[in-house]
């Protein structure tokens, strides 16, 4: 942390008497919202978070999402003092991918240099929301809108908005270069299964049914132990769009049923992990059912007091789930910004715009990499580089990777000069038969 700054060189900020730092808002208890919350109160800053639901209420809820932790955000965990849900024991190792056509590769494998780890957030947030009370952090049960913030203004110097509900998506307005999609481009639904048997090394299946979906397998801890978190990602319009249109509540028995006989169409690679007498939700209602559209929004605002409303999280970038990237990127912008904060003390526009820059390339190379991982139909360049994959180990094993450092990846799949750039690079040391059957 910084020495304390000169009260004077802080025009227009109100500084905690106390630190002689700066005193933040943070809206929402989220990834963004907490693990900023956590690593401003490390370093001595006080925050107070806002959210409409108490940590019982998040417990006791239904699931929040299927994302994957990279090494990166349990790295950062760590630094917390959070991570208490160690790898050794809870981590998954690699990604197997298996593309459903016609005489398409086996099974194809890509590892991790360090695991990665997917947690229920019913699970997952109400312990951090603990932690950051235990250490003094206050949690403030409210909801807020975006006719708030001046009041909100005359209590903290920074407005940090680290929620994803609509009006403050309105509020901060959309980056049309990297917002492509007028409307979601995959129908959505994600369940938490028994009865699906875990891969040897445990890991992250990702099946792609061309012109109808993906389907992500990933091995989830619930409260009832492991299971396989179910995301299928459907194009709308195909086969698969069923999942998200019938609703499992209306009949659970016969939406069991269409998710085995969907499965065994268009994902047989997990299909055959299926121990059909135990397959079911872990819990009734443990499904979500919907559609996400992919959008990056403008990294802040200015109210009439000059006070900084910072877009942080789902409320600066949405993604689809498709590469599990929403919490990563989350933490990753709680970094910048928590940075950012304690190098100056100050939180004036110019420290608006250092994080808007610290956090850009990272934010539209990701972008970059979801768009056109649900582009429809898919880019031929994009096939060229998953058909490459599957004959070059090393290739695959960068691609996976490359989850911890996701704008690596769309820089590889930017265009298709790059593409073959990604294929050369690897040409002749990564053909590997071995090991591609591994499920």
């Amino acid at each position: 942390m910084t020495a304390p700054m000169d009260v004077g060189a802080l025009t227009g900020a109100r500084l905690n008497e106390e630190t002689q730092m700066p005193d933040i808002g943070i809206i929402g208890a989220g990834t963004a919202g907490l693990h900023l919350a956590l690593l401003l109160q490390q370093a001595g800053v006080p925050t107070r978070i806002y959210t409409n639901q108490t940590a019982e209420q998040v417990a006791s809820g239904p699931p929040q999402n299927s994302v994957s932790h990279h090494a990166p955000t349990i790295a950062r965990e760590s630094a917390m003092g959070v991570n208490f849900w160690p790898t050794e024991k809870y981590g998954c190792q690699a990604h197997f991918h298996h593309l459903n056509v016609p005489g398409g590769p086996p099974v194809f494998r890509g590892d991790f240099l360090r695991p990665s780890r997917v947690l229920d957030y019913r699970i997952y947030l109400p312990r951090l929301m603990a932690e950051y009370e235990e250490r003094g952090g206050t949690i403030e049960q409210r909801s807020v809108e975006p006719p708030d913030f001046e009041q909100l203004a005359r209590r903290h110097d920074l407005i940090v908005v680290a929620a994803g509900k609509r009006s403050f998506a309105e509020y901060f307005g959309e980056r049309p270069d990297v917002s492509p999609y007028a409307r979601p481009q995959r129908h959505l639904a994600v369940g938490f299964w028994d009865g699906v048997a875990q891969t040897e090394p445990r890991a992250v299946t990702m099946s792609i049914s061309p012109g109808h979906g993906e389907l992500l397998d990933l091995p989830i801890t619930t409260f009832d132990g492991w299971a396989s978190a179910l995301l299928c990602e459907n194009v709308p319009g195909g086969d698969l769009e069923v999942l998200m249109t019938q609703k499992e509540s209306d009949d659970p028995d016969a939406y069991r049923n269409l998710v085995l006989e969907k499965l065994k169409e268009h994902h047989p690679t997990v299909y055959e992990r299926i121990d059909q007498s135990r397959f079911k939700l872990m819990r009734p209602g443990d499904i979500l059912q919907g559609a996400v559209r992919p959008v990056v929004r403008e990294d802040y605002r200015l109210l009439e007091d000059g006070t900084v409303v910072l877009a942080l999280g789902d409320a600066h970038c949405t993604v689809d789930p498709v590469t599990g990237q929403g919490a990563n990127s989350a933490s990753f912008e709680a970094q910048v910004a928590a940075d950012a904060i304690i190098e100056d003390g100050v939180v004036d526009e110019r420290f608006a715009q250092k994080v808007a820059l610290r956090r850009r390339e990272r934010v539209d190379g990701l972008s970059t990499w979801v768009n056109t991982m649900i582009s429809t139909p898919s880019p031929p360049h994009l096939q060229k580089l998953l058909g490459a994959m599957a004959q070059m180990r090393t290739l695959c094993d960068e691609f996976t990777e490359n989850f911890s450092y996701p704008h690596r990846n769309g820089d590889m799949v930017a265009t298709p000069e790059r593409v073959d750039a990604a294929i050369a690079r690897h040409a002749g040391i990564g053909s590997d038969p071995t090991g591609r059957k591994a499920i």
